[in-house]
């Protein structure tokens, strides 16, 4: 799609045009791209310094978390956004997620137009045949190499080798710092807001009522990750402080409340009644006047003041 026919379109969102402007460290800087950018309208750009294979962006990452319902996240090529087709998915199902967009400039992908979701959807299939034909062709070598006598893997490792070792360790963290960053969207807010007034098995409970099923322990390291990439506040792996067990309810209910603002209290009520939670009076059925209570208390006690309501919404 050219550049500037975004204005012949009336049907397009009214939300932010946002550039993202992507160039290698060997490579010059991004004037070209955000020429093309803000021809297109994007009065936002953010610039992205990174090779084209790596699996740290961290402008993107931040992008991701802070884009809104309505924007569009715009591109030159899709090879400045994404490493794979894969990777191009992912961004867009968080975008998506977030009732967000996506546009590439100089390709025939629009989230916005039908005719952009199809060439999306083909592309879709296009990866998933490639996978497939990825786990054929890798078995296929297994056989034959199993046929010919060979040990199937890396000589190397097999061999624990130094120099593979350390080569495999690091593949393996910068996997595992991109699964991370591929979903830290759906937990992260809840987390910044939940810690250090909760443990971590408390946030883990509440993030599995949103289906999101992660244990003290990964939950803890994810965050670990981040704050070594400096992606996320040190304070947030301090120790959680001693609390009653009314105060510790307390900040629990006030937690969920900052996770969803739109829960109503019954919802809430609901929500405590699955994780097993006693009431203030030690009974398993919660009412809306009791997580009333406890809100009130938390507004009080600034655990939940206006400004944090406000930053939620």
């Amino acid at each position: 799609m050219a550049a500037g026919t975004h204005n012949r379109d009336s049907r397009r969102p009214q939300g932010r045009l946002i550039g993202y402007a992507r160039v290698s460290t060997d490579e010059q800087a991004t004037q070209v791209q955000e020429m093309d950018l803000r021809a297109a309208g994007c009065h936002e750009i953010v610039e992205e310094h990174a090779s084209g294979a790596s699996r740290a962006r961290p402008a993107l990452s931040k992008l991701l978390r802070e884009i809104r319902a309505g924007d569009t996240l715009v591109v030159v090529r899709l090879d400045r956004l994404a490493r794979s087709v894969s990777h191009l998915l992912q961004v867009i199902e968080e975008l998506t997620a977030k009732r967000a967009h996506f546009r590439s400039l100089h390709d025939p992908i629009d989230t916005t137009t039908p005719q952009g979701m199809f060439s999306l959807q083909v592309l879709g299939a296009v990866a998933q045949l490639e996978r497939a034909l990825i786990s054929e062709r890798t078995k296929a070598g297994i056989r034959a190499a199993k046929a010919k006598g060979k040990l199937p893997g890396n000589p190397g490792v097999r061999e624990r080798r130094p120099e593979a070792l350390a080569k495999m360790t690091a593949t393996q963290k910068a996997a595992y710092g991109a699964r991370v960053q591929a979903t830290l969207n759906q937990w992260l807010p809840t987390v910044r807001r939940m810690r250090p007034d909760h443990t971590w098995d408390d946030i883990a409970r509440v993030l599995k009522q949103r289906d999101l099923n992660w244990t003290p322990e990964r939950l803890r390291r994810a965050v670990k990750w981040l704050v070594s990439e400096h992606l996320a506040d040190p304070a947030l792996l301090k120790k959680s402080p001693p609390r009653l067990p009314e105060d510790r309810l307390m900040t629990l209910v006030a937690g969920i409340h900052a996770s969803n603002p739109d829960l109503t209290l019954r919802e809430i009520a609901a929500q405590l009644e699955r994780l097993h939670e006693r009431t203030p009076h030690g009974g398993s059925k919660w009412s809306p006047s009791s997580v009333k209570n406890l809100l009130d208390r938390a507004r009080r006690s600034k655990i939940l003041n206006e400004q944090l309501e406000t930053h939620v919404n």
